[in-house]
């Protein structure tokens, strides 16, 4: 009996003993884990169930794209499948296209439908586009990318148009006529056909084309390495996947310091020799890229006033895929969904935002709102909180009238100059920290980083954001959201690779879809910059962010009518 209870403390004993081994074992992994960290294993799902993870996990990860490694519902997994077949582009017959085989804009032409009927404002106006390769023959095949508007210069008028793929080397392209007057159609080409696959190769095949850095530093010793989404190979890495939300990013690990010890995220750079030599030739600035359309015929039609209506009233509910949304009207912009107030004084927008917090989170293109609002409104006045220039975050306070208007930029990936990695805050996550409250404004955007991703990474990152927004309407009825689109920019051979407007049209279709039927509103800052006549900018010039500003701050503060 003595000797069975004595046994039985020795084995009680060595298995408390073993105990603590497993313990140091797996604390000791935290730092130098190798194989048993399994990438992907570490999703968040539709029902919030979170799995254990660290930030200082390394991880080997098994080529190529986390992405991949997904784990969705079954409503999940429809929706994704839903939106990628919705933007699913048309491709060339044959996989390989001569360069004089490809889409020249020079020999295409655009015809307009019954030119010299009687048009009367509200009416459609339809233009045939004929696409022709280098040789002058007319393309069998769709799949380019077009824009148009019609404008009128001396009016500062202009809308963006429908644009309908007939598959066979013809586009339709549909006009609302929104005001009276002499009424011109410009059409461009922004990519061929041919060279859209090249960007389909890309986004797929080359996530990594553009990389990023962090910085590692424990005392006077420092190390930078390379990070991403993606990292190929099977070298180590350190493990940033974030906690809540399941957005994964990682780093290479440094060769002597933890993964603790990052200090900063910053842009690392863009590779180069991404094309072949034949596939440069359709990237080209003068010849292919963005290049106008001319007309074979007349290029305008005149437009007649609309007997007994206001041709500039509302005349629909908000529909974030509706085209146009609007239009431009003596340089100002005109929705076909909300009323619109001009607010051309600061006192006017003083008022609006007293006793408001307005969140603005997202890219440099929402930072131009914190930009505008604080340099025309007198008393908003930035506080210094030493923020790295353009990274933010940034908060302006007018103390007066009880406002307080912040920035914030989006979580990684994120192309900016050197961020601090206390300040690598997901929007999700910061949605969650919100009280809310009908004096709480929120407006995002986020798009333009992302251009580079398989679109799955895109889809994860609205998800988190939507899933966000409606815990916040859910607690905080009142409060005001608002998602500012994507918009289009100057195009080169090189930024085509990067931000082309293709991959930004793909990216804000998907968004104004997972977006729509919820209780958010839009600033259409897609149309806004297609319609206008000023060369187009990744970041806008003033005119057209100070229509956005009145389109968001009618949101804030709605005409009563």
């Amino acid at each position: 009996m003595w000797r069975d209870s004595f046994r039985l403390q020795i084995f009680c004993l060595l298995m408390a003993v073993l105990a603590i081994v497993v313990l140091v074992h797996n604390f000791f992994q935290l730092e130098h884990l190798d194989n048993d960290t399994v990438p992907g294993s570490n999703w968040i799902t539709e029902n919030d169930a979170q799995h254990s993870l660290s930030q200082t996990t390394k991880t080997t990860r098994k080529p190529y794209c986390s992405v991949t490694q997904q784990t969705l519902s079954k409503r999940e997994q429809e929706e994704q499948e839903t939106l990628l077949a919705a933007i699913q582009w048309p491709k060339p017959p044959d996989g390989r296209i001569a360069f004089a085989q490809s889409t020249d804009p020079a020999h295409s032409d655009f015809v307009i439908v019954k030119p010299s009927r009687f048009f009367r404002v509200g009416d459609e106006l339809e233009v045939l586009v004929r696409m022709k390769d280098f040789q002058g023959k007319p393309k069998q095949y769709g799949g380019d990318y077009l824009q148009a508007r019609i404008h009128s210069p001396l009016l500062k008028a202009g809308a963006a148009g429908r644009i309908v793929d007939c598959h066979n080397g013809l586009y339709k392209v549909f006009f609302t006529l929104l005001w009276p007057g002499e009424v011109k159609v410009s059409v461009s080409l922004v990519h061929p056909s041919e060279a859209i696959q090249v960007l389909l190769r890309l986004r797929e095949e080359r996530p990594d084309r553009v990389y990023f850095k962090s910085s590692f530093k424990s005392g006077r010793y420092s190390e930078t390495t390379e990070c991403n989404v993606c990292l190929p190979g099977d070298l180590p890495v350190c493990n940033f996947t974030d906690l809540y939300t399941g957005e994964p990013w990682f780093c290479y690990k440094p060769r002597k310091l933890s993964c603790a010890s990052r200090i900063s995220h910053a842009k690392g750079g863009y590779l180069k020799g991404l094309l072949t030599q034949e596939e440069s030739l359709f990237f080209q600035s003068d010849v292919n890229i963005k290049r106008p359309i001319l007309p074979s015929g007349p290029d305008s039609v005149i437009v007649k006033p609309k007997a007994f209506t206001d041709s500039s009233s509302v005349d629909r509910a908000e529909d974030p895929t509706a085209s146009p949304s609007g239009y431009y009207y003596e340089d100002q912009w005109r929705s076909r969904t909300h009323w619109i107030h001009n607010f051309n004084k600061s006192d006017d927008i003083t008022e609006c935002l007293q006793g408001k917090v307005v969140h603005l989170f997202g890219d440099s293109t929402i930072r131009q709102w914190f930009e505008y609002l604080t340099a025309f409104v007198p008393d908003l006045v930035e506080f210094n909180l030493r923020s790295p220039k353009n990274v933010g975050p940034f908060m302006s306070v007018d103390l007066k009238h009880n406002t307080l208007l912040k920035f914030r930029c989006h979580g990684p990936p994120i192309r900016f100059s050197t961020v601090f990695s206390s300040e690598l805050h997901y929007i999700a996550n910061e949605l969650n920290s919100i009280v809310g409250g009908r004096n709480t404004v929120v407006a995002i955007t986020i798009w333009s980083h992302f251009s580079t991703f398989p679109v799955e990474v895109y889809i994860r990152r609205l998800r988190n954001i939507r899933r966000s927004i409606i815990q916040l309407l859910d607690r905080s009825p009142e409060t005001l959201i608002v998602i500012r689109t994507a918009n289009v920019q100057e195009l080169g051979p090189e930024v085509s690779l990067f931000n082309s407007d293709w991959y930004s049209f793909q990216l804000d279709s998907v968004m104004r879809k997972m977006f729509s039927g919820i209780a958010v509103h839009f600033v259409d800052a897609w149309e806004m910059s297609v319609a206008h006549y000023l060369p187009h900018n990744l970041h806008p010039h003033k005119v057209i962010v100070k229509n956005q500003i009145d389109a968001f701050l009618s949101y804030v503060c709605p005409l009563q009518t």
